[in-house]
């Protein structure tokens, strides 16, 4: 290894910070109505122009921003769709968890390592349903998470043979991300966001939000305690990691009561390879399920496929999906 990867790796939190300064300011927004001069944009933007210029080179030189001949500045292609907050395709609610919720709380990764306890997130704070009842926390939380599955759900919608099926049932819908691009996709289909119940008002506003309200609708529930809803489909996006492998046990079980024979589980997280070498942004967020849970990590496809096989399901394969995501697809047999 050179030293200047070492280095790199190091200083890698500036870029970081750049980006979610600039999605915290508004800077693609801005720019969606088209090119700026740097004083102008800076004026626009409230910030000192000091820092002005330097800090929209550095968004040119990390390809988020152009800098047009006449020294106006841009947005980059994928900065206009996926930073510009008026675009549906929008990913600034992630990226203002990140900024507000996940950034702090890695500079507690040390702590975690030590202790083994969680340092932020439901279960520092005891819980999901404590955890929601802080509406400035859960509104980010939620946010981010409707961000994180935007483009996992286009993937998703696009993947699985949905023309198959006539009904699912997302579990820890959060708002319900997954659920409307799905229905979006494939107006045959009615779904179910299912979640505590402090989620419905938020999971209800996306929703109608998002035009699909006829055929997308809200059933509160504890997975702990209630049956999983009765669908031709069961997706698990994001859940089995935020607990240890008993609790990921008893969900495969509650989904292969729920489903009928030859009905589908999904389940999808950041899977680690199984050399536990060849994903290294898998295994960073494993150590964020440390930072943020009692007793959650991420986890290999072998690792799944064999308690989706205890559970009951065959059939198991291994879909790629997107940021990070890989799905496990098994069916009741």
């Amino acid at each position: 290894m050179r030293p200047d990867h070492i280095l790199e790796i190091g200083f890698a939190f500036r870029k970081s910070r750049a980006l979610l300064s600039a999605v915290e300011l508004g800077v693609f927004t801005v720019l969606g109505d088209g090119p700026l001069a740097e004083s102008t944009l800076a004026a626009r933007l409230g910030i000192h122009q000091r820092g002005a210029r330097d800090f929209f080179d550095t968004l040119v030189a990390l390809g988020l921003l152009k800098r047009e001949e006449a020294g106006r500045y841009a947005n980059a292609p994928a900065a206009a769709v996926y930073l510009d907050a008026r675009q549906p395709s929008y990913l600034g609610g992630l990226l203002d968890y990140l900024n507000e919720r996940m950034y702090p709380a890695w500079a507690k990764l040390t702590l975690a390592l030590r202790s083994g306890k969680p340092q932020a997130g439901p279960s520092a704070a005891g819980g999901f349903s404590t955890f929601y009842s802080d509406g400035s926390v859960a509104e980010a939380f939620l946010r981010g998470m409707t961000g994180a599955s935007l483009l996992v759900g286009k993937a998703l919608a696009e993947s699985f043979p949905w023309s198959e099926h006539s009904t699912f049932a997302d579990i820890g819908t959060a708002q319900g991300g997954i659920a409307v691009e799905i229905a979006r996709a494939h107006p045959h289909l009615r779904g179910i966001g299912f979640d505590l119940s402090s989620v419905e008002r938020p999971f209800n506003d996306y929703v109608r939000g998002s035009g699909v309200q006829e055929r997308v609708s809200f059933q509160a529930g504890d997975f702990f305690k209630d049956p999983l809803p009765r669908v031709d489909v069961l997706i698990l996006g994001r859940v089995l990691h935020d607990w240890d492998v008993p609790v990921r046990q008893m969900l495969l079980g509650k989904a292969h009561a729920a489903l009928p024979s030859g009905g589908t589980l999904i389940v999808h997280d950041a899977l680690i390879d199984d050399a536990r070498q060849e994903r290294p942004q898998c295994l960073l967020s494993s150590l964020n399920m440390l930072i943020q849970t009692a007793g959650g990590s991420e986890y290999t496809a072998t690792e799944c496929s064999g308690w989706m096989r205890a559970a009951g399901f065959a059939g198991i394969r291994v879909v790629p999906l997107a940021v990070m995501q890989t799905a496990m697809i098994a069916t009741k047999a």
